[in-house]
């Protein structure tokens, strides 16, 4: 197996945060590679718990190996189901719950889901592979309609009528069935302008079909309005977005939630240094909340 390649973001600024104590029980709603698991269980201690999970088994297998000897417990399932999984290991509260939204650098080196531009493998897209539909499969029966709006809609693309047409052209004499196929659909329906982004032009088309198979902005909303249920009185809750939807959702739901009190009137942003150390962490904004006091 090889190494977790994922540096988790904002590290220092969520332990910061956080503030893990020893004794004290965290949980990781979106455990990737690993890392921010890995400093709160040695800011917890051996008399603490941190509980990390993710929809992804390959990144709860991956990530298990070095997190050997930590108090840690690792599950596969949905962050929304958190109260849930509390109450089945007879927990009332936690003391801090993280949301890392990003996709991990170890998903994108996995050329067997799609995540990466250039891969081969199935476009799938998808953070379990039990779960829901791949994004090949979707675009092979989608409207040209829908598929502009989803495009639109979840990837913020100001051509998606036109990245679209281009990929419903295409599926009438040859299928989409991996990423690279629709990188290729996605530059051919753009102006050679966009090729000189600082972003890849397929970025967003990609985010687009990620979100709508893994219903991740569904998820986020009903995990947003469960969560802070999970907390003690004074307990945190962390989240990382990376792109202005999720970041709306957080800022909203922290806002208008009377169980939580503002911690982060903006959002948290990486320092020059991160983002010269991990480039993905420029986009990335951190808010923070607290469950008010009862």
């Amino acid at each position: 197996m090889t190494e977790p390649q994922h540096l988790p973001v904002l590290l220092e600024e969520v332990i910061g945060w956080l503030h893990p104590a020893p004794g004290e029980t965290f949980v990781d709603g979106t455990l990737g590679g690993g890392g921010h698991v890995r400093a709160l269980a040695g800011a917890v201690g051996g008399a603490g718990l941190v509980i990390g999970i993710d929809r992804d088994p390959a990144a709860l297998a991956q990530a298990e190996q070095g997190l050997l000897g930590l108090p840690v417990k690792l599950t596969n399932r949905n962050y929304a189901d958190i109260p849930e999984l509390l109450e089945e290991i007879s927990l009332t509260a936690v003391d801090g719950i993280l949301l890392d939204l990003g996709l991990s650098s170890d998903q994108l080196a996995d050329t067997a889901r799609g995540f990466s531009f250039s891969a081969e493998g199935p476009l799938d897209l998808r953070f379990d592979p039990q779960e829901g539909e791949p994004a090949w499969r979707l675009l092979q029966w989608i409207s040209e309609r829908a598929l502009a709006d989803l495009i639109h809609e979840y990837g913020e693309e100001r051509y998606s009528r036109r990245i679209a047409r281009q990929i419903v052209a295409r599926r009438q004499t040859e299928a989409i069935r991996t990423a690279s196929d629709l990188t290729r659909a996605v530059l051919a329906s753009l102006p050679r302008s966009t090729h000189r982004w600082r972003i890849h032009p397929a970025t967003r088309t990609f985010q687009a079909l990620r979100i709508a198979v893994n219903e991740e902005l569904k998820w986020l909303k009903v995990a947003l309005s469960r969560l802070p249920a999970c907390l003690r009185p004074g307990g945190r809750f962390a989240v990382i977005s990376f792109h202005s939807l999720e970041d709306r959702l957080v800022k909203q739901a922290f806002r208008d939630d009377d169980r939580l009190e503002v911690l982060t009137r903006k959002p948290v942003v990486a320092s020059e240094r991160e983002i010269t150390q991990n480039p993905r962490s420029r986009s990335a904004k951190l808010r923070v909340a607290s469950r008010a006091e009862q």
